[in-house]
């Protein structure tokens, strides 16, 4: 009995080991290599630093000083993943300034919002974990602007046959926002907003949504799955 534990601790720390190894960095925490800018209001405002909520205006985040944080102090340009991936979990931490937005897309279509939903009552489909416009999160679990928040998104791309047709919708298998799920099984038949009519693909990159307030942004961890 004591050999056979132990065999299935080993093994679950085997399975462990080979998550942790297929686990990919996706920001260097000193430039953009891996990235691009892509639409928003063009100019490439991103920086990397250390940001802070500016005491004295907090709709603002300053960058204070040397940081391994990607930041986006004001509207500016979209980023893009030179990679692209399909089924995956992506692990990211961000920050907001008060009433701030910004987003987090899956194949560049399927957006998981990121607000300032700190203290709503109720929540929509616009709010902070919301599959964009589609689905509302099961629950508020939003931290005050200014506090590192940490976001899971477990993603199932969607699926094709031989000849290119669809065949099964994307899906977010399940979204931790701050460890607490909002999203649960929620299949996305297009995707979001203003992507509500772009083509769909098995595979697609990662995009970060700088164009409408200011965030930050560490710790981008993306781990294929199978």
């Amino acid at each position: 009995m004591l050999r056979a534990g132990l065999a299935t601790a080993l093994a679950g720390y085997a399975a462990a080991a080979l998550a942790a190894d297929a686990a990919q960095s996706l920001f260097n925490g000193k430039d953009l290599a891996g990235w691009r800018t892509v639409g928003g209001r063009g100019t490439n405002q991103w920086q990397v630093g250390h940001a802070t909520l500016d005491p004295a205006n907090p709709r603002r985040l300053e960058v204070t000083g040397p940081g391994e944080e990607l930041i986006s102090p004001a509207r500016g340009a979209n980023l893009v993943t030179d990679a692209s991936f399909g089924d995956c979990r992506l692990e990211v931490e961000f920050m907001v300034s008060k009433g701030s937005n910004s987003g987090v897309k899956m194949m560049r279509i399927y957006e998981i919002q990121i607000l300032d939903s700190y203290g709503k009552a109720q929540v929509g489909i616009q709010d902070c974990g919301a599959v964009y416009d589609e689905h509302a999160p099961l629950v508020n679990a939003c931290k005050p602007p200014g506090e590192w928040q940490s976001l899971v998104i477990d993603f199932r791309a969607p699926r094709f046959d031989a000849a290119g047709t669809k065949i099964a919708n994307a899906k977010f298998v399940k979204v931790l926002l701050n460890g607490q799920v909002v999203q649960e099984n929620v299949e996305i038949a297009h995707g979001t907003n203003v992507s509500r009519h772009a083509p769909e693909h098995p595979t697609g990159q990662v995009y970060l949504q700088g164009d409408h307030g200011p965030v930050a942004f560490r710790n981008l961890r993306l781990t294929p799955l199978n």
